[in-house]
């Protein structure tokens, strides 16, 4: 088991959904080195979970990817956008964590190039995540994080001052868990989605401040 496996079978679902807030995530491509702060995450609870691509034990080839090991990528496409999460628990156990949003840190001129757009609405969404990253695809569906390009810093994590917790974005909010709170986010950050402006911690993004 690789360090990515342990991690992402080491605790509850909406434990890690919280945890990974404050990582970095990071993508190496042909456009160069790219780099982020997680600020938000949502949680899909598998088969009992009614916004879960697994739910009813539903299962395809297209989904077959949440299925896989702890660590491994589930890129999919809704609408014109792409979105990933990131498998997690026991084989065949098809829980995942989507990536909501960053705060980006390395590679923003490009970022910029890919999105058409500057500030906040860079990144502030899991399908523009995808595109300022420059990922209009599947190809990386499926590959384990330790050997993908596109993986999450395990090894360090900036600290929000306050976690805060919700129902999930763009869910049939009518199914059995369309209440669940299993959207986390890191409050006063800018760059998540769908913030209330006046929340906006401008000074320190929601970030506990450095020890000098």
């Amino acid at each position: 088991m690789d360090a990515y496996q342990a991690y992402f079978s080491s605790q509850p679902t909406t434990a890690i959904a919280q945890d990974l807030l404050g990582r970095l995530l990071i993508y190496d491509s042909d456009q160069g080195h790219f780099a982020g702060y997680i600020v938000e995450t949502e949680a899909y609870l598998g088969v009992q979970d009614s916004a879960s691509h697994a739910f009813n034990h539903r299962r395809t080839n297209y989904s077959e990817s949440l299925y896989g090991d702890p660590g491994d990528l589930y890129i999919y496409q809704i609408r014109a956008n792409y979105c990933f999460d990131v498998v997690v628990q026991v084989r065949d156990e098809p829980q995942g964590i989507l990536i909501r949003a960053i705060e980006p840190l390395a590679n923003l001129d490009q970022m910029v190039k890919n999105r058409h757009q500057t500030g906040v609405n860079l990144t502030n969404g899991p399908g523009k995540v995808m595109q300022a990253l420059g990922i209009q695809d599947r190809h990386l569906d499926g590959l384990p994080m330790d050997q993908a390009p596109l993986k999450i810093d395990l090894s360090q994590r900036r600290q929000p001052q306050k976690i805060m917790m919700t129902p999930r974005i763009g869910v049939n909010q009518d199914g059995d868990s369309g209440q669940d709170l299993c959207r986390f986010y890191v409050w006063g950050n800018p760059y998540v989605s769908k913030s209330k402006r006046r929340d906006d911690d401008y000074d320190h993004h929601g970030w506990l401040k450095k020890e000098n």
